[in-house]
């Protein structure tokens, strides 16, 4: 028996959700003083018209470590534990304070595996989805966990933003920078460094032209696309992950592409009309 915890950040899919040993540990998020929960409530459209109309940013808490250890119970003997990049959220040490705790209290009765993705939303997903291919391959629970780390290892996100306001409101971007950039109509294409850091790969003026770009930057980066899993999350633009599905299938051959609408902690970071890859 295995079990697959991803925080919220991490979307499931339907078929994850339906399989049985995938959960989500939710985050929680702050606009203007509305609290605002990451999980099956989460109400994308409402949280988006929050975030227009707050002057303040949006800002995120991690899952307690007591919410991970409720987790760590049940039947399963093998946990793995895939959370948010340490360098952007706190999941990883919570995660981790708890694997302390509950091996404190309980022994070695279960194997537990935190996983710092160094990435989010759908990288977090495609982790999850990698632990679940090698234990279902028979693998052990030590050779599940150096497959895992291996292959975040070779893992790159990208993403495009659709606005700078968020960035601007969280003091991330000076107002001039994102008055000018909004005028001209720049959209910076981002990325996750091997750290897991968050770093700008470039800009393009106009939305085609920056997903074109970060496409590109994909795929120059990304070998043996025929053996990987691309992941394409969108947040509130349906038709334009969709556009960017069908342009990556004109170029490359991946063993499979498949999109997910973003819960509440990546609509935070994408914001309206954002655009992630995760491969």
């Amino acid at each position: 028996m295995y079990k697959i915890i991803i925080d919220s950040c991490g979307e499931l899919t339907a078929e994850m959700k339906a399989d049985g040993h995938f959960v989500n540990v939710a985050l929680e998020m702050d606009v203007n003083g509305h609290r605002v929960r990451d999980d099956e409530t989460f109400q994308q459209l409402e949280f988006l018209k929050l975030v227009k109309e707050s002057p303040v940013g949006p800002k995120s808490s991690c899952p307690s470590p007591e919410q991970y250890m409720e987790e760590y119970e049940g039947e399963a003997e093998h946990i793995y534990v895939v959370t948010l990049s340490k360098e952007l959220s706190g999941s990883y040490n919570s995660a981790g304070l708890a694997k302390n705790l509950y091996e404190e209290e309980h022994g070695g009765a279960k194997k537990i595996y935190v996983f710092n993705s160094r990435s989010a939303s759908v990288g977090e997903t495609l982790i999850g989805l990698k632990a679940q291919e090698c234990e279902e391959a028979g693998m052990s629970f030590e050779e599940t966990v150096e497959a895992v780390e291996r292959y975040i290892d070779s893992q790159c996100t990208y993403f495009v933003l659709e606005t700078l306001e968020t960035l601007r409101k969280n003091g991330r971007l000076s107002n001039v920078k994102a008055f000018v950039a909004n005028a001209l109509n720049i959209k910076p294409v981002m990325g996750s460094t091997p750290g897991g850091e968050i770093c700008q790969l470039g800009q393009a003026r106009g939305m085609q032209k920056a997903l074109k770009k970060m496409v590109e930057e994909m795929l120059e980066k990304t070998e043996d696309t025929k053996s990987r899993t691309l992941a394409i999350a969108h947040c509130n633009c349906k038709k334009r992950a969709e556009s960017v599905k069908e342009e990556i299938e004109k170029i490359a051959k991946f063993k499979e592409i498949f999109l997910v609408d973003t819960a509440g902690i990546s609509s935070m970071y994408a914001n309206d009309g954002g655009v992630i890859l995760a491969v």
